[in-house]
């Protein structure tokens, strides 16, 4: 039996999010007002968060907030309130690139799921195995892999 594959779509602002349930998606990532890597789209306001987080909850589609930029130690305090906040909304998951606050999300909110963002440039199974050892759930692998290179990755759970 094959498995379903998994449809995870971008939200770059809450129409698009509205779009993406209306069309499927198992699960949607979308930026708040810092700390990611599209700073040009529209991101969402603290409402549209707490709506778009509601919407997501009634349709049973999970939803993953970009934290993918890197992070100064004068930034870290805001980015963990933040990633708190939306977490206390209902945020399923974060895709994070800097490390060092995957490290402090994961000290101060044990609970919390972490993806790597594809910004980490995680292109082998060591990589893959060290994002794992330091807490993150889901690996957003190089594009630059092979098909086999992610089939090896693929088998050690992550």
């Amino acid at each position: 039996m094959t498995k379903k594959p998994l449809i995870l779509s971008p939200a770059g602002s809450y129409e698009c999010l509205v779009a993406a349930l209306d069309a499927g998606a198992d699960e949607v990532y979308f930026g708040l007002s810092g700390h990611n890597a599209r700073q040009n789209a529209k991101n969402f306001t603290a409402e549209e968060t707490k709506e778009a987080l509601r919407k997501c909850r009634l349709r049973g589609v999970k939803s993953n907030i970009t934290l993918n930029t890197l992070v100064t130690d004068r930034e870290m305090l805001p980015a963990c309130r933040m990633a708190y906040d939306a977490l206390c909304m209902g945020a399923d998951a974060f895709i994070v690139q800097d490390t060092g606050l995957a490290s402090v999300l994961k000290k101060a909110i044990p609970e919390i799921t972490l993806h790597a963002s594809t910004q980490c440039a995680c292109h082998s199974k060591a990589g893959a195995l060290q994002l794992a050892e330091m807490g993150f759930e889901r690996v957003v692998l190089a594009r630059e892999m092979s098909a086999d290179d992610i089939g090896e990755i693929v088998k050690t759970g992550i």
